[in-house]
């Protein structure tokens, strides 16, 4: 439904050499399911877009992708014009080498666990188009690449994803990876499977990274089930202070946006939920500990970093995340836009 309040986006998407309109490209709002395409003229309007920090982004194959980073103000009209960049492809030559088919086939399991993650929701996600990844792993390093946008279907959640893989790099504990994902919802089979994704929509948001910087701008950190600690390292037996999360938002540079700022690391408890058997499979704890409430740690990467309204950190490495975050990763993640049916904080 579109509110008043929302902004309504319009432009033209053209070749950067020629300037002539390009039909059928993809526009649109980053992690959210607003989107569409360019008409014959490459014109383009996006309605129903909420106030607040947003990135918009311009695919078409054939072309460097294209985004302009952006604050809306409510109800009010925008016109963006973007032109892209033209790139070669090269039709690589096709060698039938099971050896290297048999690399790929590896490399592609390890990629397809770290990427979306180990979790009961990643059991039913899967690449649809695997083919377009290419991979190089020297020193025990993985890389990927994808020369066209990874189709991901989240049977889970119901979501289809358009991910448009900027990079991926994985090294020891280190699991780095940037990308812009658009979301579709899935038609259900069923009212079966339509309230089980109603369900574990609900069950992916509760105690999620969103969920407590929502709840941190709402200011209902407590209220909402987080208890949150300073710590000055992530070593398990140092001491820990009760932090008092008023003292975790500054003012931005905008009303649409807030500043996290923190010492040290930052531990979440969120304390109704319990970490689930994967995780602690993941951890390698033994089969007989007990789960405890989802524990997460996050670090600020390179000091005070922005987040948007829709509890969006604005730069993508701005924290570095530990614990439960961690192991949440593509196949929990939902559009930016949801919120379970009795949330009203604002």
């Amino acid at each position: 439904m579109v509110s008043a309040q929302d902004a309504v986006l319009t432009g033209t998407v053209a070749d950067a050499e020629s300037k002539w309109g390009l039909p059928r490209a993809h526009v649109f709002i980053a992690s959210s399911m607003i989107g569409t395409t360019t008409d014959r003229d490459g014109k383009f309007v996006l309605e129903g877009v909420p106030p607040g920090a947003h990135r918009l982004v311009v695919t078409m194959l054939g072309y460097e992708p294209a985004h302009i980073d952006t604050l809306l103000r409510a109800g009010k009209q925008y016109e963006f014009d973007l032109h892209l960049e033209s790139i070669a492809i090269e039709l690589e030559e096709i060698v039938v080498n099971a050896r290297l088919a048999r690399r790929w086939q590896r490399r592609l399991i390890k990629f397809t666990r770290l990427f979306l993650g180990e979790t009961e929701n990643s059991d039913l996600t899967a690449i649809l188009n695997p083919e377009v990844l290419s991979f190089t792993s020297r020193l025990g390093k993985l890389s990927a690449t994808a020369s066209e946008p990874l189709i991901i279907e989240n049977r889970a959640l119901g979501y289809q994803i358009q991910y448009y893989l900027k990079e991926f790099f994985h090294y020891g504990n280190t699991i780095k990876y940037d990308g812009e994902p658009s979301f579709t919802e899935l038609t259900p089979a069923d009212s079966l499977e339509a309230e089980r994704w109603r369900v574990n929509r609900q069950a992916a948001f509760a105690g999620s990274q969103r969920h407590f910087l929502l709840s941190a701008l709402a200011g209902r950190v407590e209220e909402e089930g987080f208890e949150i600690y300073r710590r000055f390292s992530l070593e398990p037996d140092r001491s820990r202070f009760v932090m008092d999360s008023n003292q975790l938002l500054e003012s931005g540079p905008s009303p649409l946006e807030k500043i996290l700022t923190f010492t040290g690391v930052l531990e979440i408890v969120y304390t109704k939920e319990s970490e689930d058997d994967n995780f602690k499979q993941w951890q390698r704890q033994p089969d007989w500990t007990r789960p405890g409430p989802q524990r997460s740690f996050m670090e600020l990467n390179s000091g005070p970093t922005a987040i948007d309204e829709s509890g969006e950190v604005i730069d993508p490495y701005g924290v570095i995340v530990y614990g439960y975050y961690a192991f949440e990763r593509v196949a929990d993640k939902m559009p930016k836009e949801y919120r379970p049916p009795d949330w009203t904080h604002r």
